[in-house]
């Protein structure tokens, strides 16, 4: 019987659907993968993809942390995170951690709390609803535009925004314009309107902030780095905590005695939640520029090259892992890769979890029990961030 190679794409829907036995096939039979369709290369061992996320220098982020922008070769504004390398993104990340804080992420809760209640509110005698609508899109808009300092009434527009930006049509890559950062123009009116009225937000802590930037110059930031500073949070809080409470959601559902565990003892909680971020990532992918030559598994990859780091591959590498293809909300969890490793670590990962928490202990209060309406079920039609565009549930 001939076998054809294994073949990996990541604008592909039929592979989105279930990626895991490919990346299987890529460990095993092709541990550093070239895709001619697409000119990108591809690692998905545990070790490479730690080798790649850790040595920025070689794999930089200058050019983009997505395929498509990388391919485009555009300009990429200063002070966007995902987009630089040390010392500017060491500069830039400083100050959106003063943000981020543990005590200041921890002193949220409160406000989390009430904002689920307040959407499960709204779901009171219903029988069924979609999760993703109702719920799992609802609170992480709700938490980042109050974080941004963003009115309530403005944030499901800034969310469409941001969401509009993902989306690509079977097959094709997701379009590019001429900016790394499109849309970020819409800030500006909040931007504007917090100059004249500062609150406790991070808009008025980033037009506020003093810091030494490249040059050795100590200065403030333009309006430009903020409306950066600010597309970016607003983008990456939103989809990915999103989709994460969407797999938690579906999971949950196919696995009824693990969250009959989670409701009758919430503090296994935050384990699950690490346990559904390594079985199911919402981003599977990082995309690095190969700066140099460098040689992977008996390969040259040429500098100028694009590579596909596959965390979501590594998170289920029996390498790594104990019979990885199995979701267990009991599995001691160490090294996970969801949120990157080293200088790009997700700045937002500690109030991703959090949100994550309070919104199951939440949604298990409300509802200790759901079944999915599998047939209604919709894959979200990005090519960067996997997850439910609709959730069907059943409750009762």
């Amino acid at each position: 019987m001939v076998t054809e190679p294994v073949y990996w794409d990541p604008f592909d829907r039929d592979i989105a659907r279930d990626p895991y036995p490919v990346y299987a096939r890529l460990r095993a039979e092709a541990p550093l993968y070239y895709n001619a369709t697409h000119d990108f290369w591809a690692v998905s061992r545990y070790d490479d993809v730690d080798r790649a996320l850790l040595d920025w220098r070689t794999f930089s982020s200058s050019r983009g942390p997505i395929l498509e922008i990388i391919k485009a070769g555009i300009e990429i504004p200063p002070g966007t995170l995902l987009m630089e390398d040390p010392p500017a993104h060491d500069i830039h990340r400083g100050l959106l951690a003063r943000v981020f804080t543990p005590r200041r992420i921890l002193s949220l809760e409160p406000q989390i709390r009430e904002m689920c209640v307040r959407a499960l509110d709204r779901l009171t005698g219903l029988d069924r609803f979609d999760l993703m609508a109702a719920y799992a899109n609802e609170v992480p808009m709700r938490v980042i535009g109050m974080l941004l300092g963003i009115p309530e009434a403005d944030q499901q527009a800034v969310r469409d925004r941001a969401d509009a930006n993902l989306r690509t049509e079977p097959g094709q890559r997701m379009q590019v314009s001429e900016r790394a950062i499109p849309n970020a123009d819409h800030f500006a009116e909040y931007i504007d309107w917090r100059a004249e009225h500062p609150s406790d937000d991070l808009m008025t802590e980033l037009l506020q902030a003093e810091f030494v930037d490249t040059a050795g110059v100590t200065r403030t930031l333009t309006r430009q780095e903020i409306l950066t500073y600010i597309s970016v949070v607003a983008g990456a809080g939103n989809e990915t905590t999103a989709r994460l409470l969407g797999w938690l959601g579906s999971l949950l559902a196919r696995h009824p005695e693990q969250r009959a565990a989670l409701a009758a003892d919430p503090r296994l909680i935050p384990n699950a939640i690490d346990e559904t971020l390594r079985f199911e990532p919402t981003g599977h992918a990082i995309a690095r520029y190969v700066t140099a030559d460098v040689e992977l598994h008996g390969q040259v990859v040429p500098a100028g090259s694009a590579m596909m780091i596959l965390v979501a591959s590594a998170n289920r590498d029996a390498e790594r892992w104990d019979e990885p293809d199995r979701f267990d909300i009991h599995r001691k969890i160490s090294n996970l890769r969801t949120f990157g490793l080293g200088t790009h670590f997700c700045l937002g990962a500690s109030l991703a979890r959090l949100e994550a928490r309070v919104a199951l202990e939440e949604l298990l209060a409300r509802f200790p029990s759901w079944e999915v309406e599998w047939d209604g079920l919709e894959l979200s039609p990005t090519s960067t961030v996997r997850g439910w565009e609709r959730l069907p549930l059943v409750v009762g």
